[in-house]
C-alpha cells in the first residue's frame, strides 16, 4: 500500500505542476486579447475606407484593371490561409486548415489551378508533412503582427495578380482566416480579395449610396494600380489581427479547459490517496491488534 500511495502523491505533484502552467498560459491569452481587439477595431476603419475608395474609382471609370475586373476565363486562383506559428489553442489552426482545404476543393471543382500561400509554422507543417507545394510562406509573427509583416505576405501576391497566367500569375486571390466574433466566437472564413466584387462591398458596408463621379489625374488606371498594393495589404493585415484576436481567444478557452481538467484529476488523486492511506492504516492497525493478540495467547500459555 506505501508503494501504491506514493504513485498517487507523485501523480498529484505532477498533475499540480501542469495546472499552474495551464493557468499562467490561459491568464497571458486572456490579456492579449484586449490588445488585440484594440488593434483590429483600429484598422478596421482604414480597410473599409479604402475599399470604398477602390469601390468609387472602379465605378467611375471603364477601365479593366485586375483590381475590379474579372477575367473571362479564370484559369489560376491564390489562396492565402492564415494559421498559428504555436499549439496549445484547440482547434484554431486546424479549423483554418480545413476551411481551406474546402476552399481548395471549390475551386479545382470549377476548373482552376489552386496556388497556395501560408502564413504561420501549423500551415506550413501540415502542407510540408503531406508533401503539398506551396508557393511562399512566412513564420514568426502570428500572435503579434505588424503593417510591415502584412506587407512582407502581399507583396508576391500583388506581382502574381498583376502578371499574365501563362506567366505565373493568377486570375483571383483568396483568403481564409479566422474571423474574430467574441471571446467565444471565432469563425475560420474564406474571402475573394480580388477581382474586387463591387455589388458584394455595397452589400456588406450597407450603404447603398449613389457614389459621386469624379475626375482621375493623370488616369483611372494610374489611380487604381496606386491603391492596389494599399488595398491588398490593409485585407491582409486586418486579417492578420483578426486571426490574432481569434489565436489568443482560442488559447484562453484551451487553457481555462486544461486547468478545470487538471483540478478535477487532482481531486479524483486525492480521493484515491486518501483511499490508499486509510486502507494502509486500517492494515496496520490489524497488524498490531493482531500481533497484540497473538502475544497475548502466548503468555496465556506460558502461564498454564
Amino acid at each position: 500500500m506505501g508503494a501504491q500511495l506514493r504513485v498517487y502523491k507523485r501523480r498529484i505533484r505532477s498533475v499540480t505542476a501542469t495546472k499552474k502552467i495551464t493557468k499562467a498560459m490561459e491568464m497571458i491569452a486572456a490579456s492579449r486579447i484586449v490588445k488585440a481587439q484594440r488593434r483590429v477595431a483600429a484598422s478596421t476603419p482604414y480597410a473599409t475606407e479604402l475599399t470604398r475608395a477602390v469601390t468609387a474609382v472602379a465605378t467611375g471609370s471603364t477601365t479593366k484593371h485586375p483590381l475590379t475586373t474579372e477575367a473571362d476565363a479564370p484559369a489560376r486562383a491564390a489562396i492565402l490561409l492564415i494559421t498559428s506559428d504555436r499549439g496549445l489553442a484547440g482547434g484554431y489552426s486546424s479549423n483554418a486548415i480545413k476551411a481551406a482545404e474546402q476552399l481548395t476543393e471549390r475551386l479545382r471543382g470549377e476548373g482552376k489551378e489552386v496556388v497556395t500561400y501560408v502564413i504561420g509554422r501549423k500551415g506550413v507543417a501540415y502542407y510540408g508533412f503531406r508533401e503539398r507545394k506551396i508557393a511562399d510562406s512566412w513564420t514568426g509573427f502570428t500572435d503579434s503582427p505588424t503593417y510591415a509583416d502584412a506587407k512582407r505576405a502581399a507583396a508576391p501576391l500583388i506581382e502574381a495578380v498583376t502578371q499574365e497566367t501563362a506567366e505565373g500569375g493568377v486570375d483571383e486571390l483568396h483568403i481564409v482566416f479566422t474571423e474574430f466574433v467574441s471571446m467565444m466566437t471565432q469563425n475560420p472564413v474564406d474571402n475573394r480579395m480580388l477581382p474586387l466584387s463591387l455589388d458584394t462591398t455595397k452589400e456588406e458596408e450597407g450603404k447603398g449610396e449613389i457614389l459621386p463621379l469624379f475626375d482621375f489625374e493623370p488616369s483611372a488606371e494610374d489611380v487604381l494600380d496606386a491603391l492596389l498594393p494599399r488595398y491588398v495589404e490593409s485585407r491582409i493585415y486586418n486579417a492578420l489581427l483578426q486571426a490574432a484576436a481569434s489565436e489568443h481567444a482560442a488559447r484562453r478557452r484551451a487553457m481555462k479547459s486544461a486547468t478545470d481538467n487538471a483540478g478535477d484529476l487532482i481531486k479524483s488523486l486525492s480521493r484515491l490517496a486518501n483511499a490508499a492511506r486509510q486502507a494502509e492504516i486500517t492494515q496496520e492497525i490489524s497488524e498490531i491488534v493482531g500481533g497484540a493478540s497473538a502475544l497475548a495467547d502466548a503468555t496465556a500459555g506460558s502461564d498454564k
